[in-house]
């Protein structure tokens, strides 16, 4: 367990360069997730997911890395797998480790970007099934969201005026 955590922080140390160039924050309403992503535009890409809208003893933290199997101007899908982290479990068990591994994910998402006129917006489709850490139990869920990436707009081609001739 410990080697798998020891794994997702080196991830983690790698894809922090990648942050400064071109990271996205996304918001996926109806399974209360702010997403923090380094530059999905990248082969292999980090984002990191925290739960809202819960009690502070049960906030958790999924680290999942991302492979792009296909990347285009309107859409990109990607897989990756992760890992859900409950770092404040303590407050409500003094006798839990120190960071509480809650579960495993394996994510396979589709970002679309529908605005011609704005290509950082996106809508983000996931499909995630996530296993407890006993691997007892399991759900399949399904995220739906939105995500700004931030970075540079495409400059769009201006056509020189032609002189008019008399």
């Amino acid at each position: 367990m410990k080697k798998l955590l020891c794994l997702f922080i080196f991830i983690f140390t790698l894809s922090t360069g990648t942050l400064q160039a071109q990271a996205s924050v996304g918001y996926y309403p109806w399974s209360s997730l702010l997403s923090i992503s380094t530059n999905s535009r990248k082969a292999i890409w980090l984002d990191t997911r925290f739960q809202t809208n819960s009690l502070f003893s049960s906030l958790s933290v999924d680290l999942l890395p991302m492979i792009n199997l296909k990347r285009g101007e309107v859409v990109q899908w990607y897989i990756g797998g992760g890992l859900r982290l409950n770092p404040l479990y303590r407050i409500a068990d003094a006798d839990a480790d120190l960071i509480t591994i809650d579960g495993y994910s394996l994510n396979v998402g589709v970002r679309i970007s529908p605005l011609p006129q704005n290509r950082n917006i996106q809508l983000a489709l996931e499909l995630n099934p996530y296993v407890k850490d006993e691997f007892d139990s399991g759900v399949l869920k399904s995220h739906f969201g939105l995500v700004y990436v931030f970075g540079k707009k495409k400059k769009t081609e201006t056509v020189p005026e032609q002189p008019v001739n008399p």
